[in-house]
């Protein structure tokens, strides 16, 4: 088993619902789905664990202070204030904040309606 598949499970995150949107009243074919954005924090040492896919909910993520480590594919990419990724149908992926300073960083992504 890869160090992809053995991340550490979630500790130091917390995540405020900032907005979400009914879609189905938006777009035709989008019922039962919302558009969310949250805020989501990740204390130092903190992990956004396990490993998870995105299939079925697409997204995109803007770092607005710290460092994020994003895992995927057996590469760990950083990236800081003012930078981001897709999250689209292939990613699957864990995050940590290796850094000394809270990561924070602005989720949107389309899932199903709660």
């Amino acid at each position: 088993m890869s160090q992809e598949q053995q991340a550490p499970e979630t500790r130091g995150v917390t995540v405020e619902l900032l907005q979400a949107m009914d879609l189905g009243p938006e777009i035709e074919g989008l019922a039962g789905r919302q558009l969310r954005m949250r805020k989501v924090t990740i204390a130092p040492g903190g992990v956004f664990g396990p490993v998870h896919s995105h299939v079925d909910r697409p997204g995109t993520v803007f770092i607005l202070q710290g460092t994020i480590t994003d895992h995927r594919n057996g590469v760990a990419t950083d990236y800081g204030p003012g930078l981001g990724w897709p999250e689209d149908h292939a990613t699957v992926h864990w995050l940590e904040n290796r850094g000394t300073v809270a990561a924070v960083e602005i989720s949107v992504d389309i899932v199903r309606n709660p």
